[in-house]
């Protein structure tokens, strides 16, 4: 069951201009594609990214998204060179939020992958990068514009799950991590626990 549905008299609720959420800043990335024919929009998947890893507050994250980022930057970057990705969203540690991706298209944030039961989460899922490190702690600011995302998304979509790339690409991927406070997520938005991966949140006690 879809978590919660705009009115179909109002299906953006003064939230969206399309797939654009009001309350992101626009840099439309290169970085997507089109979805299949009938996907159904029903994962969230959230990572973490910062670059160069465990720095924060630079444009460099906004750059590898726009494919504009200087390779010869730093030595790290040489690791990750001619790399075309993207997210729909990237959250700030001080909450402010970042969109790159219509949420409409396909954004190339998941990668090889699989979850409930489906293969390639790119298809059918909108990506979420918080600025941080994989197993370290995320920021009050980041929880809380990541709430109200959450929120609007169900609200324009039929969100039934999720996740974090470390659960739909298991082994490969790690992040969020650990520092990732999931209980906190799910007491936010009030969503039951099979909406979150096992084991992550509490069971519900009602």
């Amino acid at each position: 069951m879809a978590l919660q549905m705009a009115s179909e008299s109002d299906p953006d609720n003064g939230l969206w201009n399309a797939g654009w959420y009001r309350f992101a800043r626009p840099l439309p990335s290169p970085n997507f594609g089109p979805r299949p024919e009938r996907a159904e929009i029903d994962l969230i998947v959230l990572h973490s990214i910062s670059l160069p890893p465990g720095l924060y507050g630079g444009d460099e994250v906004q750059r590898l998204f726009t494919n504009t980022l200087d390779w010869t930057a730093h030595p790290y970057f040489g690791q990750i060179a001619g790399l075309q990705v993207s997210a729909h969203f990237y959250v700030r540690r001080d909450g402010q939020l970042w969109q790159f991706v219509d949420c409409d298209a396909r954004a190339w944030h998941a990668g090889v992958s699989a979850y409930r039961g489906r293969d390639n989460c790119n298809d059918d899922s909108i990506g979420i990068e918080l600025e941080g490190v994989e197993g370290l702690e995320f920021e009050a600011a980041q929880y809380e514009t990541l709430v109200s995302l959450c929120a609007a998304l169900a609200q324009r979509y039929r969100i039934e799950h999720v996740a974090g790339h470390e659960h739909v690409a298991p082994g490969r991927k790690q992040d969020p991590g650990t520092g990732f406070d999931w209980p906190l997520l799910q007491r936010a938005l009030g969503w039951s626990s099979p909406v979150f991966p096992e084991r992550a949140v509490q069971a519900d006690k009602a």
